[in-house]
């Protein structure tokens, strides 16, 4: 298990584009997780989710096929099935696994020894991200700060809290390049 990392923090935070920095960096693979959100512009199936409808989620649910799953703040469902998390773990690279504060707090009493990094970013920064990435509606953009509230009181799930500032990815990056590296190097 010591090569599966859990990245989590609000909408706009920067947590796909810190993934995709730290693939440059270092040899990693993501764990898929499944939602019942529609795609974006540039995703396809298994890039970076897998998409299905809230059917086929609730199927699974009732099936137990998850080790962890959650209701967004937008109504849309996110969780990782356990074939996908085996896969995970048999893994010889550095695994990612992107979730929402609600999926660590879940993970953390499974799998305690997994080290997980908030991603922080001041709110207006947030803020404008959303507004330029999404255009949102005033409420909206509302129920998203008031959920982005709901991680900054949950702290306390995570092993690291990493900043992710306009202008300074690469310090983010590097703080957690290093830390996955050190933590690594622990296991062997």
């Amino acid at each position: 298990m010591g090569n599966v990392f859990i990245i989590s923090g609000p909408s706009g935070s920067g947590q796909d584009t810190l993934i995709e920095a730290l693939r440059k960096e270092l040899p990693l693979e993501r764990v898929v997780t499944t939602t019942t959100r529609s795609m974006r512009p540039g995703e396809s199936d298994g890039h970076p989710y897998h998409f299905i409808s809230k059917n086929q989620f609730t199927e699974l649910r009732k099936n137990g096929s998850f080790v962890e799953c959650a209701e967004t703040y937008n109504g849309e469902w996110y969780g990782v099935e356990r074939k996908d998390l085996e896969i995970a773990f048999a893994s010889k690279n550095i695994v990612i696994w992107k979730m929402d504060y609600k999926g660590v707090a879940t993970v953390k009493k499974q799998f305690p020894h997994i080290i997980s990094f908030l991603i922080e970013v001041p709110e207006e920064v947030l803020r404008q991200r959303l507004i330029k990435r999404d255009n949102p509606s005033e409420e909206y953009l509302q129920a998203r700060m008031e959920y982005t509230n709901e991680w900054v009181a949950s702290k306390q799930l995570y092993d690291y809290c990493i900043k992710n500032e306009e202008g300074h990815l690469d310090e983010a990056v590097a703080s957690i390049k290093a830390i996955i590296e050190q933590e690594v190097a622990s296991e062997v």
